[in-house]
């Protein structure tokens, strides 16, 4: 009796033994965060990251798609050479990247870019172009792209470009988002002039609107007539107005639109 007890014991022990190996084993298999072939950057489709591929041209298209696919981590799903046929496939693929040629037969690659975000903002989009135009450059941020890069980008940097934006980080060299910064305050002064005025030169105009020479300026604001002639200079400069006149009657009109809007406000 006692001898059976103990085999029964070991046994048991030996089993136990093995299940505890087993498990081990099974856990070290596991691929680990950060093991090798597990990018930190992998897309929203099991780890890798899927990209789309619009150019209207075919050997662009197979010469990105080759690239692309070399690496472990990337898979390319679709490609079209159009603006409507991107279109109608990128939102029944929903890849994590779209590769986005600027010029296109049928329209432009920042058309497609702005539809695509606002109907599916979780796909970032790479602008991918032969020319450095400040204008494309500019639309295309304004659509949602989340890079902007040069077809003539070194292969590892193309590859690196859709790691970083399908990561959820934007892709914009310091030049570039300098020159988009400036665009967007040439517009501000072209939306509102008076923004690019500074506070002397806002109270110059306003006697201008009042009809005082230069000389009567001078002496209202304590300054040289010279010194009120350059200010002058400088603001019509910045209004692109050339006759004393033209800003007389602009800061008028901005003087009543002003007392417009206090009667209105008082009104309400």
């Amino acid at each position: 009796m006692d001898n059976t007890a103990q085999r029964d014991s070991t046994a048991q022990r030996d089993s136990t033994a093995q299940r505890d190996s087993t498990a081990q084993r099974d856990s070290t298999a596991q691929p680990q965060p950060g093991d090798a072939g597990q990018p930190d950057d992998a897309g929203q489709h099991g780890g890798t990251i899927t990209v789309f591929l619009l150019d209207d041209h075919e050997i662009v298209r197979y010469g990105v798609r080759e690239l692309l696919e070399a690496e472990p981590d990337i898979k390319v799903v679709g490609e079209a050479g159009t603006a409507a046929s991107a279109l109608a496939r990128i939102p029944a693929l929903r890849p994590d990247v779209a590769v986005l040629d600027v010029r296109l037969p049928d329209g432009d690659g920042v058309s497609v870019c702005r539809e695509i975000r606002s109907r599916m903002p979780q796909v970032a989009c790479l602008m991918l172009t032969s020319f450095g135009d400040d204008e494309a450059l500019f639309d295309a941020i304004m659509a949602g792209a989340a890079g902007y890069v040069l077809k003539q980008i070194r292969g590892t940097d193309l590859v690196g470009a859709v790691r970083t934006i399908a990561a959820g980080r934007s892709l914009l060299d310091p030049e570039a988002a300098s020159r988009v910064m400036r665009r967007m305050r040439d517009q501000a002064t072209r939306s509102d002039p008076l923004s690019g005025l500074t506070a002397q030169e806002r109270r110059i105009l306003e006697l201008i609107g009042e009809g005082l020479t230069n000389r009567q300026i001078g002496e209202q604001m304590f300054l040289a007539e010279k010194t009120v002639k350059n200010y002058v200079s400088a603001l019509f400069a910045k209004l692109g107005m050339e006759r004393r006149t033209q800003a007389a009657a602009y800061a008028a009109r901005l003087s009543e639109n002003h007392e417009h809007a206090q009667r209105d406000s008082a009104a309400s």
